[in-house]
Order: structure tokens, then sequence, then C-alpha cells
């Protein structure tokens, strides 16, 4: 499929084992403000953490205009409760070069359970198989080792590094660029082996 022709109505939602990766609602607003207003999250972050739920109101008003195929913008929820636990967004898609970048955030209860893996695993696959890109690209901080590891073991491989890119709350931070080739893509998670 040519990506460049590809322009969809509506977001797809996309559901997996734990996951819906689903549009942003008016009702995620408190969850979105607790998401970007906590400095654990936004440590790595472009932007310092927000102040005011007026910033959460003004996210989802902007998530939800949009426009396909420019950018996938996934509110990334329970797929039971529908509780907001996260997001991730496709965005840059050049659909000539067939590549996009990535981004990703989730509250911090929800951190450490595989939640991002899962919500990566259904965007890249969207991504790749639907979209028909063949490239994906991740800007992450050097020292957000967490993501690191968590790009590097659905396949990426650091590319570079753009120094004193990010200034933020005063401080100058780098980025490591990180890329995905559609078949570097770890499409399931390992399975442990018994020793």
């Amino acid at each position: 499929m040519d990506p460049s022709h590809h322009t969809p109505a509506t977001l797809p939602e996309l559901v997996g084992d734990r996951l819906r990766l689903r549009a942003y609602r008016d009702e995620d607003t408190q969850a979105i403000f607790a998401l970007y207003s906590d400095t654990q999250v936004t440590r790595y972050w472009s932007h310092p953490a927000w102040t005011e739920r007026r910033q959460a109101e003004d996210y989802i008003a902007a998530r939800k205009a949009l426009e396909l195929p420019a950018v996938y913008a996934w509110a990334v929820a329970d797929r039971h409760t529908d509780d907001l636990v996260g997001t991730t967004t496709l965005f840059s898609l050049n659909g000539p070069q067939r590549r996009a970048e990535i981004g990703y955030s989730l509250l911090s209860l929800h951190q450490g359970k595989g939640y991002a893996s899962e919500a990566l695993r259904l965007a890249i696959s969207h991504a790749f198989d639907i979209l028909g890109l063949e490239r994906i690209e991740a800007d992450i901080d050097p020292r957000n080792l967490a993501s690191c590891r968590l790009v590097e073991k659905l396949g990426f491989k650091r590319e570079g590094l753009l120094r004193q890119r990010w200034r933020v709350n005063g401080e100058t931070c780098d980025s490591a660029l990180y890329g995905l080739l559609l078949p570097e893509f770890v499409r399931q998670p390992a399975i442990p082996q018994p020793l």
C-alpha cells in the first residue's frame, strides 16, 4: 500500500492483550493532566511539567483536531476498564519516504508492567503493516535509560547523538536518535527460557 495515498477518515482503534489504542475523549482530561504534570514522567521531555488543567484540555482539543494521515495520536487505555494509562503518537509521517517518528508516555503507576512495549508494538505494527511504512524513528534523552532499553528491545538501533538539542527548565539536553527498519522489528515479546 502506498502510504501517500492512505487517507483514513477516522483514527483506527488498535486492540492488544491488555490495551486499547483509541481516540482521545474529553473524559481523559484528568488522566492526561496527571500524566503531563508528573515531573517524573516529564523529566526527559522537551517541555516542562504542566501546572494548569487548561493545558490538558488544550492538549486533548489539539489531538482531536489532528488530521490523518499526518499524525496518529492515540490515547492508550486499559482494554477492560477503558481508563487512560498513557499516550502514543506516530507523527512526522512522510509517505514518499515511508517513515515516521514515534512518541509515548505512561502514567507513573503503570510503568514497569510492559504496557509501553504493548502500546508501541500495536502502533508500530499498524505503521508497518497497514500504512506501509519502512522506518520508524525515536528521539530519546540518552539519560532516560528505561526508554532507551524499551526501544532497543523492540529492535531499534541507536544511530546518533544530537548534542544540546533541547532546553527545558533552564537545562540543556542531548537527543539520542534511534531508528527501526521493518525487518528489524521484534513483534513478539521474548519468552523467558527455563534455566
